[in-house]
C-alpha cells in the first residue's frame, strides 16, 4: 500500500508521457500519474456515520477514495506539460521561432466519478484554442477499471496504461496567460491586516495542524496531534471560534496557514500554482457543515465543480521555502441550499498580496432522517 511519508509536490505531481493519440484531427497528449493520491481517511479511523463521500452515486463505499485536489491539480500540471511539449515540437519545425512564456491563468474543473487511490489517473489533453497569448486546453481524466498491476498500489508502472479504462472521472478547461506590466493595482486589505490581532496572538507554527477530516464529531473523536501524511504543504488552522460566534454563515471566516514541505523550483510557476490549488481543496465543504450544525450529524460532502483563478503574473504565485514563508487561505461560505454549498477562498501571499481565488461548489448534507427525503422532482 502507499507509503505514509509526506510527499513533496514533485512526487505528488509526477507524470509519465504516453504515446499521443489523434481524435477528430487533433493531437491528444497523454500522461499517466505515477504516485498514489492522498486518501483523506488514511490518517484516522472513521466511524461509519462520518464516512466522507466523494462523488459516488451509490452511497458509502469501502473503496479508498482519492483526495479530489490530486486529480484537479495534476490536471493543471498535465495541461502545462502538454502546452510546453507542443510548443517544443512547433519550435523544432520552425527555425527562428521563439516560445511565448505563459503560466496558468484559470483551472475550471468538474468531478463526475470518485477517484480511487489504488490505480493511476490517465490524462488526455487537447488544445481548444491555440492563441499564443491565451491558449486554452481541455483535460479529460479516466482511471483503469482495475487496480494497478503493482500490488503495492503506488509507483504505477507503464503497464497500467494498457488496462481497460473506466468512465471520465474529471475534466477541466485550463487557460494560460503571459506576464504583463500592471497599469493599476487594487485589492482589499489583506487577511494579515484584517485579522492582525488574532494572527499575532501566536507564531504561525503554534496553531493546531489542519484536521485530516474537518468534521466536528471526527475532530472530537480523533483530536489532531500531528500533521499526518497530507503532502506538499504544512497546514495550520487558526482558531476563529470567537470571531465567528453569533455571525450568520456568510459573515464567518476560516483561516488556513500553509508553507511548502520542501523547496519547489521557482523556474516552473505552474507547479506552484497547482500546489496552491491542491491546498485550497482541503476540507472546505466539510467546514461549512460544521458552521450549520451538520458536524455531529454528517451525511455527505463531494466536490462538483472547482474553479481556481490566478490574479497575478505567474511568477508572483511562486512560494519561497522557509520557516516564515506562510501563505494564508481565507475561506468564506456565501451560500447553502438544495443540498449544495459554495466555498470562496482567497489566497494571500506572506506579503499580503491577493494572488488567487478559489470557488468550489459541491454537495453538503447532513444525514437524512427517516421519511424526510423527498423523491426526485
Amino acid at each position: 500500500m502507499p507509503s505514509n511519508e509526506r510527499l513533496p509536490a514533485q512526487e505528488v505531481f509526477r507524470l509519465v508521457a504516453l504515446p499521443d493519440e489523434v481524435e477528430h484531427g487533433k493531437i491528444v497528449k497523454r500522461y499517466m500519474s505515477q504516485r498514489s493520491a492522498w486518501h483523506p481517511e488514511g490518517d484516522v479511523s472513521i466511524a461509519s456515520e462520518t464516512t466522507v463521500y466523494s462523488g459516488s452515486k451509490n452511497g458509502p463505499s469501502s473503496r479508498k477514495v482519492a483526495f479530489g485536489g490530486h486529480v484537479y491539480s495534476q490536471a493543471g500540471i498535465a495541461a502545462s506539460k502538454a502546452l510546453a511539449d507542443m510548443q517544443t515540437c512547433s519550435q523544432a519545425g520552425a527555425s527562428g521561432a521563439s516560445r511565448k512564456e505563459v503560466g496558468i491563468h484559470t483551472i475550471h474543473g468538474y468531478f463526475s466519478e470518485a477517484g480511487l487511490i489504488d490505480r493511476p489517473f490517465i490524462y488526455n489533453v487537447t488544445t481548444m484554442a491555440p492563441n499564443p497569448s491565451f491558449p486554452n486546453l481541455l483535460v479529460t481524466v479516466r482511471q483503469p477499471l482495475s487496480s494497478s498491476t503493482n500490488p503495492a498500489g503506488d509507483h504505477f508502472p507503464l503497464a497500467d496504461a494498457e488496462l481497460p479504462l473506466g468512465p471520465v472521472c474529471f475534466n477541466a478547461l485550463v487557460s494560460f496567460r503571459p506576464s504583463v506590466v500592471s497599469q493599476h493595482v487594487a485589492q482589499e486589505q489583506p487577511a494579515q491586516t484584517r485579522f492582525a490581532d488574532i494572527l499575532s496572538s501566536r507564531p504561525p507554527s503554534a496553531w493546531d495542524p489542519a484536521p485530516h477530516i474537518d468534521i466536528a464529531k471526527t475532530v472530537d473523536e480523533f483530536p489532531m496531534r500531528n500533521p499526518g501524511t497530507f503532502p506538499i504543504v504544512d497546514m495550520k488552522k487558526v482558531d476563529l471560534a470567537a470571531f465567528n460566534e453569533g455571525k450568520p454563515l456568510h459573515e464567518r471566516r476560516e483561516l488556513l496557514l500553509y508553507r511548502l514541505l520542501a523547496p519547489l523550483p521557482a523556474d516552473h510557476p505552474d507547479s506552484h500554482i497547482c500546489a496552491h490549488a491542491y491546498e485550497a481543496d482541503r476540507n472546505g465543504l466539510l467546514m461549512i457543515g460544521n458552521h450549520v450544525g451538520f458536524g455531529y450529524d454528517f451525511g455527505r460532502a463531494a466536490s462538483l465543480s472547482y474553479s481556481f483563478v490566478v490574479h497575478v503574473n505567474p511568477e508572483d504565485a511562486v512560494m519561497s521555502y522557509g520557516e516564515n514563508e506562510w501563505w494564508i487561505q481565507e475561506a468564506c461560505f456565501p451560500r447553502l441550499e438544495a443540498g449544495r454549498a459554495i466555498v470562496m477562498s482567497k489566497i494571500w501571499s506572506p506579503k499580503g498580496v491577493h494572488v488567487a481565488t478559489e470557488y468550489q461548489d459541491g454537495i453538503c448534507q447532513r444525514q437524512w432522517k427517516q421519511g424526510e427525503r423527498k423523491g426526485k422532482l
